[in-house]
């Protein structure tokens, strides 16, 4: 379920990160219950162009309050969607609610990461942003 779902004229993307909820994975033989998103660990990439606005809607269906931050974003128009839990937004709580956050891509390119920002759960919860330039090729212009 990751990336992007809808992309309009003016550089808006749509996009559903997913469902917070508990998953079991297995590592060296082990068995283990944590927090992710649609069972996937780490959870789904965000690809979106320089200038974009992503607007993401994240279901916490886990058993705790969670928010998000998104690494290396700067959100000058939009600091209440910046992950510090009773700081700069009220988190997510749990049992289905859901919230909806309106990132927008104005200088940053490359590639950043997102990932929970509440307690541990960044350790699970987590992915990348791949943010690819406003041009599609090198022009002679950029040298």
């Amino acid at each position: 379920m990751g990336g992007v779902a809808k992309m309009t004229a003016a550089g808006l993307c749509w996009l559903l990160l997913g469902v917070i909820k508990e998953t079991k994975v297995t590592r060296l033989c082990h068995e283990k219950t944590i927090l992710a998103v649609n069972g996937q660990f780490p959870g789904p990439t965000i690809y979106a162009r320089k200038g974009d606005v992503v607007v993401v809607n994240v279901c916490n269906q886990g058993s705790k309050n969670i928010t998000f931050h998104w690494n290396g974003v700067d959100q000058p128009r939009n600091p209440l969607s910046d992950g510090l839990e009773y700081i700069t937004q009220c988190p997510i709580q749990p049992g289905a609610s859901s919230t909806t956050y309106r990132i927008i891509f104005t200088e940053e390119e490359g590639t950043l990461w997102w990932h929970a920002h509440s307690d541990y759960d960044r350790a699970t919860v987590h992915g990348a942003i791949v943010i690819s330039p406003d041009y599609l090729y090198p022009t002679t212009s950029m040298y």
